[in-house]
């Protein structure tokens, strides 16, 4: 795995290299350390709080539309994993295999698992009986191992944490609908909490899970204009239905075999909240992604100390009622406020609070924004209702603002030429191609960029491919990924 630099070095500019910003950034907000096992990361305090957030908003929003928690096994039969080709074959060169325990030879090799399609659908046949048992509707929350070559923190790694939802439907539409509904669901989550603008569709048939028949993605572009897929939804069709033999029968007593689903979003997603908003200060965070929203600084001298502190303290505790015990920190210790400041930057704490004795003696104090910088003279009368506002307007322009990076970003090129040099500029590019998953390996191969999605909200045209001059019904995204 890419090494972190210490914390105490500066942090690397964006426009000096991108990669490395972004292991300072993780590293100067203490997010993750790396573990001893090798492409595995430990998940520091600060930084499983960002996937507690995840977790807990996730977690409710699935219930609401009444998905239940459930868990399945890490350990999974190799037998079950070859029951649908197009699976192992994509997941084969990932996989890492368990081969002795308790000192012997296993008859049976288990497979640490990748996914648990596999897993799960092996217990859902004998769950599903008649069509009142539909849908299905689980999800877990896990680990999982894929043993991947080239690591980086958060982004990829060989162990990660996500939730998968595996549901079992009557019908085709139901699965589609709803898949397509918890792409909707990201699709919220992603713009209400973290801020981040996406791209809905439909990933090309060289980049659909492997297995499905449909898979549907949310693409956000980072800062460099890189692609992150940070979340996927698929339609399984009814192909690992037939190969683990999930059947009901119908309301007309016929026996069918069930339509499936799977979905979800791993701590990736926290890879490219870091990439979507930090500055070469150090991280960045959403208001409603962060734990901690407001940090109060006291200005103090030896005489002072105690009276400002004591003011902190009041003020803290008036704040706490709204934001949560854990929502304001008082800073009181024996540092700069320099010094302080520039920590709670690195950690892009939303709003800083400054307070002196010049402060208290005009009942004001000054809040700094972590997105602009701006300092903001408030009485401390309307602390909480001015910071309630701030935080507001910190979390619209931070979405705000990579959505219009977003857009400038994103160019049509009608012409080969038009295409590289929009590739190598870092644009999402929109153009025609022929379908082919021999042209997508030869644009891949010629520029690193992939089809990306089918955008849902593209609407079909004629034209001729990019590459190849065949004929084309629609404008698909390429762009270099992460």
């Amino acid at each position: 795995m890419e090494q972190v630099k210490a914390n105490e070095k500066a942090i690397t500019p964006r426009a000096t290299d991108y990669s490395q910003w972004y292991l300072d950034i993780i590293a100067a907000a203490d997010l993750s350390d790396y573990s001893p096992v090798k492409g595995c990361m430990v998940i520091k305090p600060y930084g499983y709080q960002l996937w507690e957030r995840i977790q807990n908003v996730l977690d409710a929003k699935f219930k609401d539309i009444g998905v239940n928690n459930a868990y399945f096994p890490m350990l999974i039969p190799e037998r079950l994993l070859t029951r649908e080709k197009e699976h192992v074959e994509g997941f084969a060169p990932e996989v890492a295999v368990v081969t002795h325990a308790g000192g012997e030879k296993l008859e049976e090799p288990l497979v640490l698992r990748p996914t648990s399609e596999t897993i799960i659908y092996e217990m859902y046949k004998d769950w599903i009986r008649s069509y009142r048992d539909l849908p299905l509707l689980i999800n877990q929350w896990a680990n999982v191992i894929r043993w991947e070559k080239r690591t980086r923190p958060f982004l990829r790694t060989t162990e990660f944490l996500w939730q998968e939802g595996h549901t079992v439907h009557a019908t085709n539409a139901e699965a589609d609908a709803f898949a397509k509904k918890m792409l909707d669901l990201y699709e919220g989550f992603l713009r209400d909490y973290m801020a981040i603008p996406v791209v809905k569709g439909m990933k090309s048939e060289s980049e659909k899970f492997a297995g499905a028949l449909y898979t549907y993605t949310c693409e956000a572009m980072m800062q460099d204009g890189k692609a992150l897929q940070i979340c996927t939804s698929h339609n399984l069709g009814d192909h690992f239905a037939k190969a683990f033999d999930i059947k009901f029968v119908d309301e007309q007593s016929s026996s069918q075999y069930a339509w499936q689903t799977s979905w979800g979003m791993s701590t990736r997603a926290i890879g490219g909240l870091i990439m979507t908003h930090s500055d070469d200060k150090g991280l960045v965070l959403p208001p409603n992604m962060a734990t901690l929203k407001v940090v109060v600084v006291p200005i103090v001298n030896v005489d002072t100390k105690q009276s400002v502190e004591e003011k902190a303290n009041e003020i803290a505790s008036e704040m706490q009622k709204e934001f949560g015990v854990r929502g304001v920190h008082v800073d009181t210790r024996d540092m700069r406020p320099g010094e302080k400041y520039f920590e709670w930057e690195k950690k892009g704490v939303p709003i800083r609070l400054e307070i002196g004795p010049k402060d208290i003696a005009n009942g004001q104090c000054v809040l700094v924004r972590r997105d602009t910088g701006e300092k903001i003279v408030t009485p401390l009368t309307d602390v909480v209702t001015n910071i309630q506002n701030t935080l507001k307007l910190i979390q619209d322009s931070l979405y705000n603002s990579a959505l219009e990076r977003q857009n400038s970003n994103t160019v049509e090129a009608n012409t080969w030429d038009e295409f590289v040099s929009a590739i190598e500029d870092g644009k999402f590019v929109l153009a025609h191609y022929d379908g082919s998953a021999e042209t997508e390996k030869l644009i891949k191969t010629e520029t690193s960029a992939t089809v990306r999605c089918i955008p849902f909200n593209e609407v079909a045209s004629e034209g001729l491919c990019i590459k190849t001059g065949a004929p084309s019904k629609g404008r698909v995204i390429f762009a270099k990924n992460y």
